[in-house]
């Protein structure tokens, strides 16, 4: 499952959220279940962020929100993500140095 959130903090603001963030990333990181998690800048909008976050499964996913540490740093921070596009997505094809793995679907065809 990935976890995919865009930001784009006020100019102002860009010290606090790379130190909230900083924070975010490590607690989350941190939860049984999380195979990983980036957060990026974009080259062509220095303002604009993006946080990526791998879970073995959706269930990882959501007990990783549950802690108490969790909600009181990392939801807050994902809440203030811009909401114009989807963020939770299913694994469809994962590529690493043995090859390329197709995972089925979750989803039932609408």
């Amino acid at each position: 499952m990935l976890l995919v959130c865009r930001f784009a903090p006020a100019p102002a603001d860009a010290e606090r959220f790379l130190e909230r963030a900083r924070r975010a990333v490590g607690l989350l990181a941190a939860q049984p279940g999380c195979e990983g998690v980036d957060l990026g800048r974009a080259i062509e909008e220095p303002g604009r962020w993006v946080l990526v976050a791998r879970f073995a499964t959706v269930t990882a996913y959501r007990r990783a929100l549950q802690p108490f540490d969790v909600r009181e740093h990392v939801v807050p921070l994902l809440s203030e993500a811009l909401t114009d596009e989807p963020a939770a997505h299913e694994r469809a094809l994962v590529a690493g140095p043995d090859g390329v793995t197709e995972h089925p679907s979750l989803l039932t065809d609408r």
